[in-house]
């Protein structure tokens, strides 16, 4: 099929991906989220409407901590100051830009507080659809601990959303993890098995494991990960200098990846704003799942033979009075001891 042609139930079969990566001075306080977000849209736009003549842009994704991040080192003052509830204003206004260009949009993350787990604070990305509406909702399951002190959903009794939702949309299968997640082959291997064709990577990667030699982590997880799964990777990292986001700064290279682990396309490394655009073959995808036999990892699973992997290792903790830097410390300390390490 060329491009832009579809499959009789409507499906492109190639469109077009875009990485906003973003550089802006990190909010203090929520009050200031609303003129990230008019940033954000107005990236979204110029991305969106200036490449229009050459691709069709149907998905857009912007990296982890694009609304706001853990730059305070409390639970209490990171709800006190930065956390919101979802659906909000912003997610509204993304609704809104969604509709009117008839993309879907993968969220920078918030800092968010529910009702329902008032102990919990969460980093939360949701997607948009053309439509305007929220379509999933993910939470980091594996926060980048001892410095974020977030909560993971696998840590909360009875918790009893999808920690791993995968979006059935007229782009395929999407399915979404958050930065640190990545680092965990059992994240992205549960979003496949629930179907997931497309892999979307929100992150704020660092050097030295993010997108510089000799370590470049970055490009090493997300291509991996493509092969792991026989899926597409669209990869949205932070740009942000140490100026803006102390006190790291983000290498950005978001990145484009096919099924068979090459790099489609790619910012260039170092600080800065960027947008990447490049295709999902989603055709290509569906038809080598079902033609290979071999190199087919998430069909060859031998589950059974990893006992290990079901035992829990590190159980967490809900108690934010707990999920400090030094009491994640001390967790990490007991279960190192518990291996011998």
């Amino acid at each position: 099929m060329s491009e832009g042609q579809t499959s009789g139930d409507k499906v492109p079969m190639i469109y077009y991906a875009a990485c906003c990566q973003t550089d802006h001075p990190h909010p203090r306080h929520r009050d200031e989220m609303s003129a990230v977000t008019t940033r954000l849209i107005e990236q979204l736009e110029n991305t969106v409407i200036g490449y229009k003549p050459f691709h069709d842009i149907r998905l857009v994704v912007f990296p982890e901590f694009a609304h706001a991040g853990p730059i305070y080192e409390t639970v209490a003052e990171l709800t006190e100051k930065l956390a919101v509830e979802v659906p909000n204003e912003h997610t509204e206004r993304l609704g809104k830009v969604a509709k009117k260009h008839g993309v879907w949009i993968q969220s920078g993350s918030f800092l968010e507080i529910d009702p329902r787990w008032p102990d919990a604070l969460f980093n939360t990305t949701v997607l948009i659809s053309p439509e305007g509406e929220i379509a999933s909702r993910y939470r980091k399951v594996n926060p980048w601990i001892p410095w974020e002190v977030h909560t993971s959903p696998h840590d909360i009794p009875g918790y009893d959303e999808p920690m791993f939702p995968v979006t059935e949309t007229d782009i395929g299968k999407l399915g979404v993890a958050t930065c640190y997640d990545w680092l965990f082959p059992e994240t992205c291997r549960e979003l496949t098995l629930g179907g997931a064709e497309v892999l979307i990577r929100i992150s704020a990667y660092m050097d030295p494991w993010g997108a510089t030699e000799p370590m470049d982590w970055w490009t090493l997880i997300n291509r991996s990960r493509a092969v792991e799964n026989l899926a597409a990777v669209v990869a949205c990292n932070q740009g942000a200098s140490a100026e803006n986001y102390p006190p790291f700064s983000w290498p950005g290279s978001s990145m484009i990846v096919d099924m068979d682990g090459r790099v489609l396309s790619r910012a260039a490394e170092g600080p800065g704003q960027a947008s990447v655009i490049g295709p999902i073959a989603l055709g290509v995808i569906r038809e080598e799942r079902q033609r290979r036999q071999g190199h087919a990892m998430p069909l060859h699973l031998r589950s059974e033979a990893y006992p290990l992997q079901r035992e829990s290792h590190f159980p967490g903790n809900p108690n934010p009075e707990q999920r400090t830097i030094s009491g994640l410390d001390k967790q990490i300390r007991s279960e190192k001891e518990k291996r011998g390490w």
